[in-house]
């Protein structure tokens, strides 16, 4: 019968199914492994991103249980976001509805692969128990000061109608709907990941070696810590008259504290209170106004990308050290959101302050020696110009100058971090209720736990205007917890990544305490760390930062215990491309897996994208490329009439011959490659290779022994990559007996009666020998010499290089 994938795959699939052959062991006793691929969103249907992340984790999970691992390989459904409203408004469907139908078709998809996931710990996020406990741990960050509610300045997706984190905004843009984000004054919930900067970034620390280097790099950089001195510039007499009296300093932070003698400028932030203040006195030019508007409205990847601006305000202040007045400027280069909104500015030993300062012809004061005059100096040298510490070196002086300025009461050492607190409100429907509630008398109160879950209302209409929690006629009205009075219900919703950051705690909570718990400790302390996590890096800062900020927050709650970090491996994997580019419904240049699996089966799906490319690596979509693993596994299946033994064989390898002694070591060869590809590199490409390799050797044998071997370890390794075929025939030629143990590696299959050596002439090849494996020196160079002769006629062999049971080098003249 010839290979019908089809049938084969379906038939596979519904017996797993029935035994349930992918559920993890209750025996927390047993090594494990926690194997987790990021969960979808579900669209409505997979693409081959999904089909390579899959299948990746699905190759290590199937490798683990074969070698005695008791394996936790979930999946479930990051539901809650825009696009499920966005299809409401489309398509007239209530964003439920649109959500659980995609979920039941891509849960067909799914099984479709053959994925050995785990059917009982399935979850989607906005399933309302998980919403219950979500809230549950919400309460508690409220309850311990870890949330709170305050009025800023944020990012505003006109599009969406919602707040987006800055993690968020990618180029000045909502990282969804890529439209261009504005700034906007409103009052949020916040979440205090700065408190755990330090945390966040000494435990990267742990990852090293585990994660990409990139990864840790992109979140190191994102949490930017700089230390240095933090002081105030005192407002002269007549800045503070012209104020009203309301400002009398403000606070700067530098991380050059070597460089105070050389202020020659201070620049405010436009959405600093001073400038606010001056704005709404009238005190500034109208034009001047609405140019620092322009900059406000701007986001902070905007302005690192514009060209310098800024404006004299017509204030001043006193520099602490030398008395002197020093001119006070807003400029489109100063955050709000880092060091207070106010930086000191060193024209001659920062770029930035340089390019200012010459751009609208701000003096100049040297204070470290070194450099070419018309530049910013940046590098060591000694103090110049800075009276108590002329002379000192640069680099000492920083720690001498903070000292200084804590004696003198006029500043301290501290540290700053770009990394700024988590924004979670979001100002939709399709999310997680947060469950606060506004009381006249009491003020801003947490719900009830017991009244968990705070529930969506199913009668909404979502028009794409407004929020429709808040338009709700009813919904937001409700008692207050605390008093019982009439209050009104919070209205927005958690931002989607809140749902992500803890799923895997919830994936390792058997699902039989899932009504009682929301994680359980016991349960964590066995599956927790996750053991190999899959997913794309373009997750570096957003989720996986925001996990890692969970666990430790949950950590310390008394949720969990003796977890530091979530993942202890990170594996992130390439991008499908098609023609170079990232494949995308608008280019029109996606390949539909359905249709690819229709065509051709799951396991071709699978053999493709994992030995196309390496994981790690960017796949580029190759039509021939998925016929050519087609043809392997076809021809795979139809030397299942070479096996005329249905256990694995003892051969005597001295016996046999050339060929079949070279077949045997080709599918050892394989065996070796195995454990370090599964377990380290996860390199399958060069695994199928060496299978690929292993099964053209047997093909030039006849032994019946060899043949049976070769395909019972063949269909050994390649059953976590290509499993519907591989348990087929290994169930009719072998009872399933060559899945059910480890596989031996037999060294005596690698000792070889003769090598064959190339011979290169002036580091050209140029032929090859065969020699026998004891062969001196002195027989291999006579061979090497006699095969290229033509190679040598009329020169001189100067040097002859035997690299053993490599290669010959002749090097002539």
């Amino acid at each position: 019968m010839s290979y019908n994938p089809s049938e084969i795959e379906s038939k596979w699939q519904k017996i797993w199914d029935e035994k349930g052959a992918f559920e993890p062991l209750d025996d927390q006793q047993l090594e494990k492994k926690y194997i987790l691929s990021m969960f979808p969103f579900p669209s409505g249907r997979l693409h081959m991103g999904h089909v390579r992340n899959y299948s990746i984790g699905d190759a290590m999970a199937r490798y683990y249980r074969k070698q005695n691992y008791n394996v936790l390989h979930p999946i479930g459904w990051d539901a809650f976001g825009m696009p499920a409203e966005n299809a409401a408004i489309k398509h007239g469907r209530h964003p439920k509805d649109w959500t659980y139908s995609n979920i039941d078709y891509m849960r067909k998809e799914l099984n479709a692969l053959g994925l050995s996931f785990s059917k009982t710990r399935e979850f989607a996020t906005c399933d309302e128990l998980y919403t219950k406990w979500e809230q549950s741990f919400i309460i508690k960050m409220f309850e311990s000061k870890l949330l709170f509610r305050e009025s800023t300045t944020v990012n505003w997706c006109e599009d969406c109608h919602t707040v987006l984190a800055n993690e968020q905004v990618e180029e000045g843009c909502c990282w969804r709907c890529d439209n261009e984000v504005e700034l906007k004054e409103m009052p949020g919930y916040y979440l205090d990941i700065v408190k755990y900067a330090d945390e966040l970034l000494e435990d990267l620390k742990e990852l090293e070696g585990k994660w990409p280097t990139q990864v840790l790099g992109m979140q190191s950089n994102w949490i930017g810590k700089s230390q240095g001195l933090e002081f105030g510039f005192k407002l002269s007499t007549k800045s503070q008259e012209k104020l009203g009296g309301a400002f009398k300093s403000f606070e700067v932070f530098t991380t050059r504290p070597d460089t105070i003698y050389g202020v020659t400028y201070t620049a405010l932030a436009p959405e600093h209170p001073i400038v606010k203040a001056l704005i709404k006195a009238g005190l500034l030019a109208d034009d001047v106004v609405e140019a620092i508007a322009n900059i406000a409205n701007m986001s902070e990847i905007e302005r690192a990308k514009a060209n310098k601006e800024g404006y004299d305000l017509g204030i001043s202040v006193i520099h602490p050290l030398t008395g002197e007045t020093i001119p006070v400027w807003t400029a489109n280069f100063v955050l709000a959101s880092y060091g207070g909104g106010a930086v000191m500015s060193v024209p001659t030993h920062d770029e930035r302050d340089f390019e200012f300062a010459k751009q609208y012809n701000l003096p100049l004061k040297v204070v470290v020696d070194g450099g070419e005059e018309g530049s910013a100096y940046t590098g060591e040298g000694k103090l110049i110009n800075s009276e108590l510490f002329d002379g000192m070196k640069n680099v000492k002086a920083k720690a001498k100058i903070i000292t200084y300025f804590e004696e003198q009461g006029l500043g301290k050492g501290t540290t700053n971090f770009k990394l700024r607190n988590w924004g979670i409100s979001r100002q939709r429907y399709w999310g997680a209720p947060i469950p606060f509630v506004h009381c006249d008398a009491c003020g801003l109160v947490a719900e009830k736990v017991e009244n968990l879950p705070i529930a969506l209302p199913e009668d909404v209409e979502i028009t794409g205007e407004g929020n429709p929690l808040e338009n709700h006629p009813t919904w937001k009205n409700c008692a207050c917890p605390s008093c019982g009075k009439d209050a009104i219900r919070e209205t927005d919703t958690l931002d989607t990544f809140v749902q992500s950051s803890w799923y895997q705690f919830r994936y390792a909570t058997h699902p039989s305490k899932w009504e009682t718990t929301g994680i359980d400790r016991e349960d964590v302390n066995y599956w927790l760390g996750v053991d190999q996590y899959i997913g794309g890096i373009e997750h570096a800062i957003l989720h996986l930062l925001y996990a890692r900020f969970f666990t430790k927050v949950l950590r310390d709650l008394g949720f969990i215990e003796n977890i530091k970090e979530p993942f202890e491996n990170l594996l992130t994997q390439g991008m499908v491309l098609m023609d170079g580019s990232k494949m995308s419904k608008s280019k029109g240049n996606t390949v539909d897996p359905d249709g690819l699996i229709a065509k051709y089966g799951a396991d071709t799906a699978r053999l493709f994208t994992l030995f196309a490319a390496p994981p790690q690596k960017e796949l580029e979509w190759n039509d021939s490329a998925v016929e050519g693993a087609f043809r392997f596994i076809k021809k795979l299946y139809d030397r299942k009439s070479k096996v005329t033994l249905n256990s694995l064989p003892t051969i005597e390898h001295s016996r046999l011959n050339k060929e079949e002694k070279l077949a045997r070591a080709k599918v050892y060869e394989a065996v070796k490659k195995s454990t370090d590809v599964y377990e380290k590199t996860f390199a399958f490409n060069t695994l199928i290779a060496s299978c690929m390799e292993a099964l053209n050797a047997l093909d030039k044998q006849k032994n019946e022994q060899v043949w049976s071997e070769g395909m019972y370890i063949l269909l050994h390794l390649l059953e976590p990559i290509t499993p519907h075929v591989c348990a087929e025939l290994s169930e009719v030629l072998f009872n399933s007996e060559n899945l059910a143990h480890k596989i031996k590696v037999l060294e005596e299959v690698f000792v070889q009666d003769t090598i064959t050596l190339g011979v290169s002439v002036n580091g050209k090849r140029r032929g090859e020998i065969e020699v026998e494996s004891g062969a001196s020196k002195e027989t291999i160079l006579e061979q090497a010499r006699a095969s290229v002769a033509k190679w040598l006629e009329n020169k001189s062999i100067v040097k002859e290089i035997v690299v053993p049971n490599k290669l010959v080098n002749l090097v002539i003249k």
